[in-house]
């Protein structure tokens, strides 16, 4: 399984989680610097640090829940029941950065928090359902190997 996609997957899941880390890291410079050009962000720094930082870590264990699915892909071994519970957890932590960003309607609402919000309890419907069809994939996996 070493084709072009795959490798580009696995990198790709690799930068975004150490770059998930350091912006998270940096979340209270950056909105500071932005906020000398958005009244907004230079008004709110500490709330906004508060929400950013708090999604941002939810995000990056996102990509860790992935990262660690992404090591079955390539061992060809993806009904496994760690698959189950990292679905799960990522359908939890989406519901999470919903919620978390969900408070930003209370700061300033603009449609793109809307959106955030939406995407984001999609992504956790998405990943709990997912998650079901794993366990019932990991069920039938285990049946067939003891029939064999």
């Amino acid at each position: 399984m070493n084709d072009k996609l795959t490798i580009f997957t696995k990198r790709m899941l690799d930068f975004l989680f150490i770059a998930g880390i350091i912006t998270t890291v940096l979340v209270p410079v950056i909105i500071k610097v932005y906020g000398r050009y958005n009244r907004y962000f230079g008004e709110n720094v500490a709330e906004l640090s508060v929400i950013f930082i708090l999604a941002g870590f939810f995000a990056v264990l996102i990509i860790y829940e992935l990262r660690k699915m992404f090591k079955t892909v390539l061992a060809d071994d993806c009904f496994v029941e760690e698959n189950v519970k990292s679905l799960t957890k990522m359908g939890t932590y989406s519901f999470f950065i919903a919620a978390i960003t969900s408070l930003r309607i209370f700061l300033y609402l603009t449609p793109a928090v809307v959106v955030v919000v939406l995407v984001f309890i999609i992504a956790g419907l998405f990943s709990k359902v997912l998650s079901q069809v794993f366990t019932k994939a990991v069920e039938y996996k285990l049946e067939n190997d003891l029939t064999i």
